[in-house]
């Protein structure tokens, strides 16, 4: 069991705001000098040097359960590797758009901007909706609440479930990783995006009521494996909100590790105030304070990620 890390001390919100913490980690990704944070991101050995994919890997971040670090875990890890130089695309594809404003963007709706929604019903190429954040190598494609109204628009479609596959090929050869964030439930949106991608990364609060929600989204995922799409898998379970004082965690990481083995990454997500703090400020946790447990889960995570993704493309 992975000891809990000592929480070390932060910068203040101001100090996040005002100092331009987060622009500086961006910056020193591309420094020379080995002590930035930047480079200690990039310097494990093994994750410097996992090969990118010939073709961007597309992974949907899903769990019908919500409240479990299901936008906050696409966010973060695609932020985490897009410091290390990885190039990554956001997929905001939940109407509720928490996405788009944990990286600091308005909706499309907001800002007059095309989105996700815009490509989906032919309003908008593909090339016109990708967005830039503060760190240069994280794009991402904003999400509206007109969202809600694809599955009745889509009703009599018979390629309904394959528009956002469609979608993002285009962008397969200028990425290394694209990540989904999907809605909270079972629907048109969430079959469109288990349809679209190779894996399903499945984030786990560690509490009784997840492993309900874990069940579902097996099921949803075999589904889609029979008429859709028979090459998607489970690209990992992540523990999130993990609190090592808890008997009932370790109760639960114990058996979901005894069923899924390899598949339950050995990073765990703990709570963190300052992780729950970074999206009301519109910043990953990394940009916000890259001294948080937060922080350091989610680099961490990226690491682990990477790694693995690195194995799977040449086997």
């Amino acid at each position: 069991m992975r000891e809990e890390m000592p929480e070390e001390e932060g910068i203040t919100k101001e100090q996040a705001l005002e100092e331009g913490n987060g622009q500086e980690l961006v910056s020193s990704a591309n420094s020379d000098d080995p002590s930035s944070p930047g480079q200690a991101l990039g310097s494990d050995s093994n994750f410097a040097q996992s090969p990118a994919p010939k073709l961007a890997k597309i992974i949907a971040v899903a769990n019908q359960k919500g409240g479990v670090g299901k936008t906050t875990t696409p966010v973060n890890l695609a932020a985490s590797l897009a410091v290390a130089e990885k190039r990554v695309l956001l997929v905001d594809f939940d109407p509720q758009g928490n996405a788009t404003s944990g990286v600091g963007l308005a909706s499309s709706e907001e800002e007059d901007e095309v989105g996700i929604y815009d490509a989906l019903v032919g309003r908008a190429e593909p090339a016109d909706i990708i967005r830039d954040t503060e760190i240069p190598m994280l794009k991402v494609i904003t999400s509206t609440v007109d969202l809600i109204g694809a599955e009745v628009e889509f009703v009599d479609d018979p390629e309904r479930d394959e528009r956002l596959k469609n979608i993002l090929g285009s962008y397969r050869k200028d990425f290394d990783f694209i990540f989904i964030d999907c809605p909270p439930s079972l629907s048109v949106l969430t079959i469109n995006a288990l349809t679209a991608s190779e894996s399903v990364l499945i984030p786990l609060q560690c509490e009784y009521y997840a492993l309900e929600g874990i069940s579902k989204i097996l099921k949803t995922i075999d589904l889609v494996k029979e008429s859709l799409n028979p090459n998607l898998e489970i690209e990992g379970i992540l523990f999130t909100m993990y609190d090592a004082r808890n008997n009932l965690t370790h109760q639960i990481v114990e058996e979901v590790r005894s069923h899924f083995g390899d598949k339950a990454y050995s990073t765990v997500i703990p709570r963190n105030v300052r992780l729950s703090e970074s999206p009301s400020f519109g910043k990953p946790v990394i940009l916000y304070d890259i001294n948080s447990k937060g922080a350091i889960s989610y680099m961490e995570l990226a690491r682990e990620f990477s790694v693995a993704t690195a194995v799977s493309s040449t086997t």
